[in-house]
């Protein structure tokens, strides 16, 4: 998929950058031709000839240099560049692009370019969990650059956290899926639930809540373009259907159970993103209630827990839930993820800006079973999407 893409690799100054020749190499053995950019710093920790010698061309590193290939580097690089991958990208590389400062020859090629910039930060987890440079990732997810990793493991510093730069077969991978489109749903069937349901109390009111439904319908189309057949049961939203989606229409929690376990036995994954009603009013007047003195009592009665029955019913499926919270989010969400059996959560803190319903960003934590936790920046809910899927998708290549 990467034959004859042109991908110029960034190299910033961090221990990772020993990773990057690596990275390099693989690019080239996938076809892609590869340009180099190094920092100063980057050439404390790997020798611009080392990259030389993989690629197969002069490494660029500095800005007022004019090597004949190329008439104005930045510019010249900029252009002919299909994609950009920085990596290692260190937490001053991602604060001076999101500060707009271009002082060097990377930073003012990034600043140039109208290419896809893939950003695969490596720091210490401190660093990375620092809001300084959280905030500084929203920024650049939100104007469309590409985040991939970190991973999470031990340091060369010896902390243990996120912070690892992603290893370079990960990052050659996502490449190619950038490139050309992953199509590692085929034969699959997806089940997503999205969107609020509605509990009546009369003819004209009823209970619900501020689900929009972008979540699920991102999930759905993401899936759909990778080959799934895609079943999307939605509770009432103004969204148009993603293309090639089996849309099922429903409204109350009840109907959304039905249908979900009508479909659930030939379903190979199930990502719950619908905000169900935990409760309906136990009496449904058939009638418009007439407002009254004094106080107005519903009774309410529970709804079927659609994901706690999924978890004790699944055969090999891949469960995904969400857990919307405003407090406790991750300790919520585990609990969650072990009472009902789930393979993945994503937990999401509605109370930050960027994480809530309604919006086109998201922002939180996707959780797995066996303890692992990754850090989702603010991004936009369709990058969200293929995030989720990559690691669903990990999660069936294991069980076939």
């Amino acid at each position: 998929m990467l034959q004859d893409k042109r991908i110029v690799v960034g190299i910033c100054g961090g221990i990772a950058a020993y990773k990057s020749a690596d990275l390099v190499s693989r690019l080239r053995k996938k076809g892609a031709q590869v340009r180099v950019i190094m920092t100063a710093n980057a050439q404390e920790f790997i020798t611009p000839l080392t990259l030389r010698s993989i690629s197969g061309y002069k490494v660029a590193t500095d800005m007022f240099s004019c090597p004949q290939e190329w008439e104005i580097q930045h510019i010249s690089l900029a252009q002919w560049a299909e994609y950009m991958v920085i990596a290692p990208a260190t937490a001053n590389f991602i604060g001076k692009v999101a500060s707009g400062i271009a002082d060097d020859l990377l930073t003012t090629t990034v600043m140039a370019t109208k290419s896809t910039v893939v950003i695969v930060p490596a720091m210490n987890t401190n660093m990375y969990n620092n809001p300084i440079v959280q905030r500084n990732i929203q920024s650049l997810a939100r104007d469309g650059y590409l985040f991939f990793g970190p991973a999470s493991g031990s340091l060369a510093c010896g902390d243990e956290g996120a912070g690892r730069m992603e290893e370079p077969s990960a990052i050659v991978e996502y490449m190619e899926s950038l490139a050309a489109g992953k199509k590692d749903f085929e034969n699959r069937t997806v089940l997503v639930t999205a969107g609020p349901t509605r509990e009546a109390l009369d003819p004209v009111r009823f209970l619900t809540n501020a689900s929009s439904g972008k979540m699920g319908y991102s999930i759905a189309g993401a899936a759909a373009k990778r080959g799934a057949r895609v079943i999307l049961v939605s509770g009432p939203t103004n969204i148009e259907p993603p293309p090639s989606v089996e849309l099922v229409p429903v409204v109350t929690a009840r109907e959304m159970y039905e249908k979900v376990m009508h479909y659930f036995p030939n379903c190979d994954v199930v990502i719950k993103t619908a905000a169900v009603s935990d409760y309906r009013p136990a009496v449904y007047s058939g009638e418009k209630i007439k407002k009254t003195e004094g106080r107005f009592t519903i009774e309410m009665v529970r709804n079927p827990d659609i994901l706690a029955e999924l978890g004790g019913k699944k055969k090999g499926q891949v469960l995904v839930g969400f857990a919307a919270e405003s407090t406790n989010v991750i300790d919520y969400a585990r609990d969650k993820l072990r009472k009902k059996n789930l393979d993945l959560i994503v937990a999401n803190d509605i109370t930050r800006e960027g994480a809530g319903f309604a919006g086109d960003t998201n922002q939180g934590y996707l959780l797995d079973a066996k303890g692992g936790i990754q850090q989702l920046p603010a991004m936009t809910k369709a990058r969200m999407a293929d995030i989720i899927l990559d690691r669903v998708a990990l999660l069936l290549g294991k069980d076939s």
